[in-house]
């Protein structure tokens, strides 16, 4: 393999698909990327045998080939050469020498066949949206996603895509997060997709122009871009009936401004540590009253909210209020609480697309 290519193309290319990439892995040739070289085109690819990352780039192509990188290395090294172009060979023993400028690298390839293939994927198009529209909507949801592995379904998100509508569901057992868009869908299918596919597709959508294609089958998704392809196993099981958790109504109603309701939160959790931990004692009473005590002292803080329905006292996880709060990206929410005990609803006027539940604390003296 012989080729030429501008310096900052191959560093973007290397940079998105080593997020593919394991750090380590006990198969030595998945820490690399893949390199093919042929036409006019390098390919590169990354994979962890869950999800690859697959991106082609422009190259004078003096004489195809293929090999595989460390993927690390290929990164530190291209980054420091001081020039505009990149030159890349391999000889028949799988050594390349990577030149930029008056400074040339000499190290060990792998052998290109040792590479594992990619997944027959078998997936058909589903939607398209704009790469703003599918930032949203992971952005909004995927703090509440499951760290639990013993719920595999819930350590993903669910994409549930009907003809006229995408909807996305997060939830671990103390908190839900749901968005929903307006589509044009080819395809009816539900998948639940894995949080770290979704954090590391985002990752890559640096421009709010892009297109999103994705497709589905029952065991794959691929989220396709002008510059990158991501094919992922999808998690089997069964994801929770969100529908069904979610209460009607709320006797309660309580509207507030969320930059302040977040400074309160903020000032009592100061006295919360990993060691010391004990809920928001939160009453709401045509005011926001918030109490903690923990053995490092005791905080009372107020703020004013719009309120109707009859006062309640919830108790609070103090993480998980304000992961509802600062991800609603909104200047008003509105609580509706059903109970001391029920799980509270979390929306807005300004964003009716999206709705969070965050579920109570029981006092240990209740």
């Amino acid at each position: 393999m012989k080729l030429t290519c501008s310096k900052q193309l191959l560093v973007n290319a290397v940079l998105g698909v080593s997020k593919a990439v394991p750090a380590r892995s006990s198969l030595p040739v998945l820490e690399g990327i893949l390199l093919r070289a042929e036409g006019f085109t390098l390919t590169l690819t990354g994979y962890d045998l869950e999800m690859a990352i697959t991106t082609t780039i422009d190259a004078n192509v003096l004489e195809p080939g293929d090999i595989v990188l460390n993927a690390r290395l290929l990164g530190d090294m291209i980054r420091r050469l001081n020039a505009e172009k990149i030159e890349l060979s391999t000889n028949n023993h799988y050594n390349a020498t990577v030149r930029g400028g008056i400074t040339e690298y000499n190290i060990n390839g792998i052998n290109p066949a040792d590479y594992p293939m990619l997944p027959n994927h078998g997936a058909d198009f589903a939607l398209k949206l704009p790469a703003k529209d599918f930032k949203e909507l992971v952005e909004t949801t995927i703090y509440a996603v499951s760290q639990d592995e013993k719920k595999p379904a819930h350590t993903g998100e669910l994409f549930e895509i009907t003809h006229q509508k995408l909807t996305v569901v997060a939830l671990d057992g103390y908190r839900l997060a749901i968005m929903e868009k307006n589509v044009q869908a080819e395809k009816e299918i539900n998948l639940i997709i894995p949080a770290k596919t979704l954090a590391e597709t985002i990752k890559l959508l640096n421009d709010d122009e892009m297109t999103v294609q994705i497709y589905a089958s029952k065991k794959f998704v691929v989220f396709s871009t002008e510059q990158f392809t991501v094919i992922s196993s999808l998690i089997e099981g069964e994801f929770l009936d969100y529908k069904r958790v979610v209460p009607q109504g709320g006797g309660t109603c309580v509207t507030v401004k969320v930059r302040k309701f977040i400074g309160v939160i903020e000032r009592a959790s100061l006295i919360i540590t990993e060691r010391l931990k004990n809920p928001l004692r939160i009453l709401f009473d045509h005011k926001i009253t918030v109490r903690c005590q923990t053995a490092i002292g005791n905080v009372v803080d107020e703020l004013s909210c719009e309120m109707s329905g009859e006062p309640v006292e919830i108790g609070f996880n103090n993480r998980y209020l304000l992961d509802a709060l600062r991800n609603s990206r909104c200047e008003k929410l509105t609580l509706q609480i059903s109970g001391p005990l029920s799980p509270v609803k979390v929306s807005s006027e300004e964003r009716s697309e999206f709705l969070f539940l965050v579920l109570p604390v029981r006092f240990k003296n209740d």
